[in-house]
């Protein structure tokens, strides 16, 4: 059978002028790697060029909010460590900060300094999960394990002071679980770990606490060099990022954006600095800006923030080592006796009791406590009708705000950059379903 040129040339044509063939719709996640969890992410594409972007969430919703309604006040505190999974104090600090506004509770100095060094702490680890598994998205393998070399030791710091490494529940109203211990794990004897090797991992754990976070943050400088040596002037790295998820400082604030992706558009907004908490008034820091609002400019702010951290937990270890003296209130109502009370004192056992069944009543009013969290302003809205749990409790999560605005950036950019823009995100969905 022959076919005439004129038909050969329609039939070459036809799947070019029909839109139906070219446009398709996909589904990224929510079992995708680089989803950063289950995002759902429904991309209808032109080719390899994304048209809309439309994000689906709920799918780890667990009724924070609500299960917090139904408890007495402090046995919600583990729940808010669930929130945003990488950032556990940070949590923790805004929501017992609302309950200490409304009952007007003045925490220690001590404690407050004690929570300003472990949010930064808590910083460090989350931009550093960020650092590694971002790379890892777009393609470089190494910084992965790079940053977890770090975060293990900040874990063991929060091991030391709380018994778990990622849900703390060290921050109480009126103050933190107990003091810094005056000794720090170490290391056992292992096939992997003896000898020589085995008392170089050890050497920055034969004193106190504070003295193995004070060895930490004098290397610590010499570890981000070594991020910045792998990725920011690799030409890859650059290629995936400059340019890319541009947004403008207008734009940030119309979609309600704060931390690194308000700051990587060129606003120099930060609360620790804006409406200082805890010992923020009283530490040495800068706040890292970017200039372009792209990918490679928020990966800029975060490896400063690293930086400007360090430099605030050595203050924070340089007072702390100057002045002992209480972390808690004392306060039988608010916070428990200690144990050798209880062993000789009925009422201290009582209170003990009491507080951990019942727990306290706070004063009728409403209050909204917000901090200045990894990924952003991290808020918690407080109603109490004078009963022994909460009226209401509404969180502000930085990362709702951020992924409502997916469609608006990564319309226009190719499929690859999607994966860019989730994360310079840094989105953790315990936050965002809640």
């Amino acid at each position: 059978m022959s076919v005439s040129p004129a038909t050969t040339q329609d039939i070459a044509t036809s799947g070019l002028n029909n839109p139906e063939i070219r446009n398709y719709t996909l589904n990224f996640g929510p079992q995708h790697p680089a989803a950063h969890g289950v995002l759902r992410l429904i991309l209808e594409m032109d080719g390899e060029v994304v048209r809309r972007a439309d994000p689906h969430i709920g799918l780890l919703h667990r009724a924070t909010e609500k299960l917090a309604e139904s408890k007495p006040f402090n046995q919600s505190i583990p729940y808010m460590d669930r929130l945003d999974y990488v950032s556990m104090m940070c949590n923790e600090h805004a929501y017992v900060r609302a309950i200490e506004t409304l009952m007007g509770i003045e925490v220690p100095e001590r404690a407050q300094w004690i929570r300003t060094m472990f949010d930064e702490i808590t910083r460090i680890k989350n931009h550093l999960m960020w650092l590694g598994s971002n790379a890892l998205d777009l393609g470089a393998m190494a910084v992965f394990l790079y940053a977890f070399r770090e975060r293990e030791e900040l874990m063991d710091v929060y091991e030391s002071v709380s018994g778990a490494r990622m849900h703390a529940a060290y921050y109480r109203p009126g103050g933190v679980y107990r003091d810094l211990p005056d000794r720090m794990s170490k290391y056992r004897e292992s096939p992997w770990r003896k000898g020589k090797s085995l008392k170089r991992f050890n050497e920055s754990r034969e004193g106190t606490l504070l003295d193995f976070i004070e060895a930490f943050t004098a290397g610590f400088p010499a570890r981000v060099d070594e991020y910045e040596t792998l990725l920011t002037e690799n030409r890859i790295w650059k290629q995936r990022t400059v340019g890319i998820g541009v947004i403008s400082p207008e734009q940030a604030h119309a979609w309600g954006m704060s931390g690194p992706m308000l700051r990587g558009s060129g606003v120099a907004w930060d609360l620790r600095k804006t409406q200082p908490y805890a010992r923020y008034g009283q530490v040495d820091f800068d706040i890292p800006i970017g200039t372009g609002g792209d990918c490679y400019d928020r990966y800029l702010v975060r490896v400063a923030e690293m930086r400007e951290s360090n430099r605030i937990i050595q203050q924070c270890v340089k007072w702390l080592k100057a002045n002992p003296g209480p972390v808690i209130v004392d306060n039988f109502k608010v916070a428990p006796p200690r144990r050798e009370e209880m062993k000789d004192d009925m009422e201290a056992l009582i209170h003990h009791f009491k507080l951990f069944t019942e727990g306290y009543c706070v004063p009728p009013g409403e209050t909204y406590a917000a901090v200045e969290a990894p990924k952003g302003e991290f808020g918690v809205y407080l109603v109490s009708d004078g009963a022994n749990k909460p009226f209401r409790l509404k969180v502000r999560a930085p990362g709702f705000a951020h992924l409502s605005s997916m469609d608006a950036v990564v319309t226009g950019h190719m499929l690859a950059d999607v994966v860019a823009m989730i994360g310079t995100y840094d989105i953790v969905f315990g936050e965002i379903d809640r």
